[in-house]
């Protein structure tokens, strides 16, 4: 009988210890916001959790396609570009159709179905080389990057490309929803894409697929699983989330830019990191990339209202992703 109820202690001990470590994100980042809410003046105001959601809505509407990107065992290091050549195409668009006696709307819808075309465009490209051609991912999409970021610099003359939008295209990224004090319609768009990733991971046999192609490839292909086709979609919807980001970002600053964007793949892939999901692909979820893009915003926010320099903000982002990846390869180990 001893022996018995000993057992069953180690047992719910160990379970209580693999529910902590499955959530331990969120006992995170609910210490952050208690010790922020007391120890920095304005942490917990509506105007400032407004302004977490609505800097941080441009990075994690990306890190949502990322997270697909992972997960799948690939990478995308081509997205800050993309940002920055969406904003521009849709900024030239708006310039050069007007004097023709283009509509400044219709303009502007044919610069972003040009933005989406050239996501999905490179997109496949970058899912079929690393199916077909047997490259890497973190080779293509870096090649990309600069080639995109070049694009970006052609198109916008090496100048930003300001006031050409019309209100509606800027209300995309800086307009809010109740007013002044309402809530952000680029929080409104992440927390969309946020559902709809997590349908497709969770309710479609699309992302099913995901999951297991990024834990065994081959395994899933003799499975029947269309490796090439899973890859290819994970790394269009990334692009496409990038686009959506691009015109996020080129609406709230009201210009179009080839250097938006830039250097934004680290803090992206540090938000789906940090959130859980495995740098190896197969393991990961989207809500944790939520609470990842949520942690990073608040313990920025929170760095900057502490008058942290933005050296040492680094280096504690540093530390937290370093962290992260050790608590995630811990996991595994310990569900092994």
């Amino acid at each position: 009988m001893e022996n018995a109820a000993a057992g069953r202690q180690v047992f719910n001990q160990k379970r209580v210890g693999l529910f902590l470590l499955d959530h331990i994100m969120e006992v995170f980042l609910i210490a952050l916001i208690v010790g922020l809410t007391f120890g920095a003046h304005g942490f917990m105001t509506w105007d400032n959790w407004m302004n977490i959601l609505r800097s941080n809505s441009l990075r994690g509407v990306i890190a949502l396609g990322m997270t697909m990107v992972i997960i799948a065992g690939q990478i995308d290091l081509s997205i800050g570009s993309t940002v920055a050549l969406a904003g521009v195409i849709v900024a030239r668009s708006c310039r050069d159709l007007t004097p023709l006696g283009v509509d400044i709307n219709l303009a502007a819808v044919i610069g972003m179905v040009l933005s989406l075309a050239v996501a999905v465009l490179f997109g496949w490209m970058h899912g079929s080389l690393v199916h077909r051609a047997g490259m890497p991912s973190f080779i293509i999409t870096l090649a990309s990057k600069f080639g995109l970021y070049g694009l970006a610099a052609i198109i916008s003359g090496g100048y930003p490309i300001a006031n050409q939008f019309p209100d509606w295209f800027n209300q995309i990224g800086g307009g809010r929803v109740g007013g002044q004090d309402g809530v952000p319609i680029a929080a409104i768009i992440l927390i969309v894409a946020f559902l709809i990733v997590l349908f497709i991971m969770n309710n479609t046999t699309t992302g099913r697929a995901t999951y297991a192609v990024g834990g065994n490839p081959e395994s899933a292909r003799l499975s029947g699983i269309n490796v090439g086709k899973t890859i290819v979609f994970a790394l269009v919807i990334v692009q496409v989330m990038a686009v959506i980001s691009g015109f996020m970002t080129s609406g709230q600053v009201m210009a179009g830019s080839y250097s938006f964007g830039f250097g934004w793949e680290l803090d992206v892939i540090a938000a789906v990191i940090i959130g859980g999901t495995s740098f190896l692909g197969g393991i990961g979820t989207v809500w944790g990339t939520l609470l990842g893009i949520v942690f990073m915003g608040v313990i920025t926010n929170g760095m900057t209202l502490l008058n942290f320099d933005i050296y040492t903000q680094y280096i504690v982002r540093a530390v937290i992703m370093a962290l992260a990846v050790l608590v995630s390869s811990y996991r595994a180990k310990v569900k092994a």
